[in-house]
């Protein structure tokens, strides 16, 4: 019986030790933490010198959502001291692709010239059922 014993000691000693070896450090923003927490995400994590954003949303006429969006994820990166030339990766998904394209001189002069790697998707409904568009972003820090 104490052989069971020692051996479910080390088992779970062991177990203890792997979780706090693989622990990541998270630093996390949100723009409405009660918002966030009830659907279950932040608006952005930052691990090491990389932030990844959650989709920013916006409704409405497209250059007026995209606007919202870009201004919104500017407020995220200024966060962490970052700006849109510390963007790597870019999702864009949106209920109106066309619409969005018409428009795409708003999000490009947030980016100076200095486009990232950009994906662009149209489906048929976001999360939030009046949002035109939403997009996430991958940042790297210097």
């Amino acid at each position: 019986m104490s052989i069971l014993v020692m051996l479910s000691t080390v088992v779970f000693n062991g177990v203890n030790a792997q979780s706090s070896q693989n622990a990541i450090e998270k630093q996390k923003f949100h723009f409405g933490k009660a918002g966030e927490d009830g659907a279950g995400y932040a608006q952005a994590v930052r691990v090491g010198k990389t932030i990844y954003i959650s989709g920013t949303v916006g409704g409405g006429e497209a250059a007026s959502a995209l606007t919202n969006v870009y201004k919104g994820l500017q407020k995220t990166l200024a966060f962490y001291g970052a700006t849109f030339q510390n963007v790597v990766k870019e999702n864009l998904y949106t209920t109106n692709i066309e619409e969005i394209k018409k428009h795409n001189d708003v999000r490009k002069k947030y980016y100076n010239n200095d486009f990232p790697a950009a994906t662009w998707v149209q489906i048929q409904r976001l999360y939030e059922e009046t949002a035109l568009v939403e997009v996430e972003l991958v940042a790297v820090l210097p």
